[in-house]
């Protein structure tokens, strides 16, 4: 299973938020290409980042911070957050973003998303961001009427090869890895699935990686010292 450690994006900077709460922010560095670089000597090959104005708003705000990145180290780079035009996915790509991910536009604009899939293929990655059992938008500040088990089946079909599945109520509240969730998508669904929201320690990375999946988020618990991240490397095989 391979570990993603996680960079929020707000102003530039590298945040955390309790729950998707805006209202709730803890800034952890105002350089996040200091804190990429310090999840590489630690042995990591992939980042998961998200802008979460662009998430909120739309738009590219924290462009120069993700080209720093890019350009300042080897990680495999993934980032959500606003991304809701071919101009946009272009962009990304072009200055060296491996694979990006489509939350709102997913919901909102099903032709784009299907024109994005059949044109970048695995380098479109879809999120599906979890509250009450139904698929939230616009920086996790809407809630939609799809069901994430609807939203899976659906874009298993357009050829979607990576899911993304945040469990909201867990994000950032170090309460541990909704596991249940992650069994019942591994054992419906044929995508690669990524497990987002509340790993909280080494077990629940031992208990993901048993289950199948693809891949593992790790944020505030890296953050605030509960993983070590060469650990959680290590045990994700």
């Amino acid at each position: 299973m391979k570990i993603f450690p996680a960079i929020d994006l707000c102003e530039g900077k590298a945040v955390r938020l309790y729950k998707g709460d805006y209202a709730q922010m803890t800034v952890y560095d105002p350089e996040p290409l200091n804190t990429a670089r310090a999840f590489e000597a630690a042995g990591a090959k992939y980042l998961h980042m998200v802008d979460l104005e662009g998430a909120r708003n739309g738009g590219t705000p924290n462009m120069d911070a993700v080209r720093r990145i890019v350009e300042g180290t080897g990680l495999f780079v993934e980032l959500g957050g606003g991304i809701r035009s071919m101009e946009v996915i272009e962009a990304y790509l072009g200055i060296g973003v491996k694979r990006v991910i489509l939350g709102t536009a997913a919901i909102a604009d099903a032709a784009f998303t299907e024109a994005a899939l059949a044109k970048y293929g695995a380098a479109v990655a879809l999120g599906a961001d979890v509250r009450d059992g139904r698929i939230a938008i616009r920086g996790w500040t809407e809630c939609s009427d799809m069901t994430l088990d609807a939203f899976c089946e659906r874009f298993q079909r357009l050829g979607a090869r990576t899911v993304i599945c945040t469990d909201i109520s867990r994000d950032g509240a170090m309460r541990g890895a909704n596991r249940a969730l992650y069994a019942d998508l591994q054992r419906k669904f044929s995508m690669d699935i990524v497990a987002s929201g509340g790993v909280s320690g080494l077990e629940d990375v031992k208990a993901l990686a048993a289950l199948g999946l693809y891949g593992a988020i790790i944020g505030k618990a890296y953050y605030t010292g509960a993983i070590d991240l060469r650990a959680a490397i290590e045990v994700a095989g």
